[in-house]
């Protein structure tokens, strides 16, 4: 048992002796104190983990050590003692922020219970103390990255509901990491050393969703050559991760909603049924109440999947995230295609601090990884990047990049009523870039 610093209020010399030499044999650090005033000067200048406050005293009375305690060292545990008569004071006491109190005369062994059981109370609460305060300096989670508020509120949302067997539903654009998320809560759930199954729903065909789905037996049907398990049997004990959920069709849904329901299913051609545990996460960057609305996603497995629900952020809400990806991709690649490329330049950064990534992380990765393969310099240039690039293709309804620059530094401008310096702080790059791009695209404040 660790051992604590402990403080004896009792204004009977026999009680102090006796609690003393119990504790110091215990191994515990142990000072004294006949009155309520002496008590309150000790803990002036000193720390206790634990105090035993006798609740009768002459002068202070140990009710108004506890609440000076609490008041100016609220991590002190204090143990209230009391005769059999003062029940009702030292539940009082209990109400008033006492951890526990004591009848005399007491057993030394119950008292060692006690103060071994405070100990390790306090010790998980300096080690979660510690990991919250670590935890906000983070920058990666998982196989996440960020260091932005949003993805802060992300990494936290994780660990709360990690723990728990409820069904998750994540929805964000492509490219935002869903994918990253949902393994994240896999890795830090109770499951974590079962199976992580993906089943990417939009890229598997129709007419073979359900064998991939639920298995067949051998001879189901013509190219059944012999009895395939699907992936919600080798998901028992782990995590299904149901990707692109909004893309099975309305008999799936059906079959699906079923399993969510029961966790009972049978292969395709089988007649015994299989029970299985799983937890299922999905994820989708469709708006599943419009699809709901549109009458092309079901009504009852919207809300079956919808349990605990989180999106995640595109990347233009969390560009403060962006040079820190750009490190991490940066170093990945160079390791991969063994070129000495190390840094980016300014220029291509405060260019992509402008640029909205349609296509978020994803996007972002792909840039930096066409960076390294093409750039001939140790730091990435603009011109070594896609988006910059010729061959660069916008999607159908991507403005061009200057015209996406301009309104988003018009945007900003305005937002901050044309302070150029509080502007090229939100956009991330320095004045004489801001001041460059607004000659550039001929910005001018209105009259």
């Amino acid at each position: 048992m660790d051992s604590a610093k402990v403080l004896i209020v009792d204004d009977e010399l026999i009680m102090r002796e006796s609690l003393a030499g119990w504790l110091e044999r215990d191994g515990h650090d142990i000072e004294k104190a006949s009155s309520g005033e002496e008590a309150l000067e000790k803990i002036k200048d000193t720390s206790f983990d634990i105090l035993l406050v006798d609740i009768k005293m002459e002068g202070i009375s140990g009710l108004e050590v506890l609440k000076y305690v609490k008041e100016n060292d609220p991590d002190a545990a204090v143990i209230m003692i009391t005769a059999y008569g003062s029940i009702s004071t030292a539940i009082e006491a209990i109400k008033a922020g006492a951890y526990d109190y004591l009848l005399k005369p007491f057993d030394p062994e119950e008292l060692g219970v006690l103060i071994e059981k405070i100990i390790e109370h306090q010790a998980r609460v300096r080690e979660n103390l510690f990991l919250r305060e670590d935890y906000k300096q983070r920058t990666r989670f998982e196989s996440m990255i960020g260091q932005s508020q949003p993805m802060h509120e992300i990494f936290d949302l994780i660990q709360d509901i990690a723990p728990v067997n409820s069904t998750v539903l994540i929805t964000g654009e492509t490219g935002t990491g869903k994918g990253l998320a949902a393994k994240a809560i896999h890795t830090n759930s109770p499951r974590c050393e079962g199976p992580f199954v993906v089943v990417n729903c939009g890229a598997i065909p129709e007419h073979l969703m359900e064998s991939e789905l639920f298995g067949h037996q051998k001879g189901a049907f013509t190219d059944a050559k012999e009895t395939k398990k699907g992936r919600l049997e080798l998901a028992h004990g782990g995590t299904l991760f149901l990707d692109e959920i909004g893309e099975i069709n309305m008999r799936m849904q059906i079959d699906l909603l079923r399993v969510l329901e029961d966790r009972v299913f049978y292969r395709v051609g089988g007649t015994q049924s299989i029970k299985v545990d799983f937890r299922i996460i999905a994820a989708t960057n469709r708006d599943l109440e419009d699809a709901v609305k549109d009458r092309i996603f079901r009504e009852d497995l919207y809300y079956r999947l919808n349990v605990i629900s989180f999106q995640m952020p595109p990347l233009r809400e969390r560009k403060d995230d962006i040079p820190l990806l750009t490190d991490h991709f940066l170093r990945r690649f160079s390791q991969e295609t063994n070129k000495p490329i190390d840094k980016i330049s300014r220029e291509a950064m405060d260019e992509m601090m402008i640029y909205e990534w349609p296509g978020n992380v994803r996007e972002l990765e792909n840039a930096i990884e066409r960076g390294v393969v093409v750039g001939k310099a140790r730091s990435i240039q603009p011109e070594d990047l896609p988006i910059f690039h010729s061959d660069h293709v916008p999607s159908s309804n991507e403005r061009s990049l200057k015209e996406i620059q301009k309104v988003h530094i018009i945007q900003t401008l305005e937002d901050t009523n044309w302070n150029v310096s509080k502007t090229s702080k939100i956009l991330g790059i320095d004045r004489s870039t801001l001041y460059s791009k607004i000659k550039q695209f001929n910005i001018q404040k209105p009259a």
